[in-house]
């Protein structure tokens, strides 16, 4: 199994980002081959008050090249390119295994 985690900062408007994240980004990922799950959360927390991320997304593949594989594909791609339309906080992204 391999994750993809994708950690985005604190957006100028909250509301737009929960928008065009639920009714845009997402259809666009679940149209992604080879994920296997997902996971998202916009509910973030931390022991110290405000979390230092807005929202948290993690997609499980296979193994690393069919996550690679998956980031390449045309859906894969719609679906990086459309990051930049909502997410103002920026991000942070990093893979592991398991």
């Amino acid at each position: 199994m391999h994750t993809l985690v994708v950690l985005y900062g604190h957006p100028l408007d909250h509301d737009a980002f929960r928008r065009h994240y639920r009714d845009v980004h997402l259809p666009l990922v679940r149209n992604i081959p080879g994920i296997r799950a997902f996971r998202q959360s916009q509910r973030l927390s931390s022991p110290e008050g405000q979390a230092p991320f807005f929202a948290l997304f993690e997609a499980d593949f296979d193994d690393e090249p069919a996550m690679q594989e998956a980031m390449t594909t045309a859906e894969g791609q719609l679906a990086n390119a459309d990051i930049p339309n909502f997410a103002s906080g920026g991000v942070t992204v990093f893979t592991y295994g398991t």
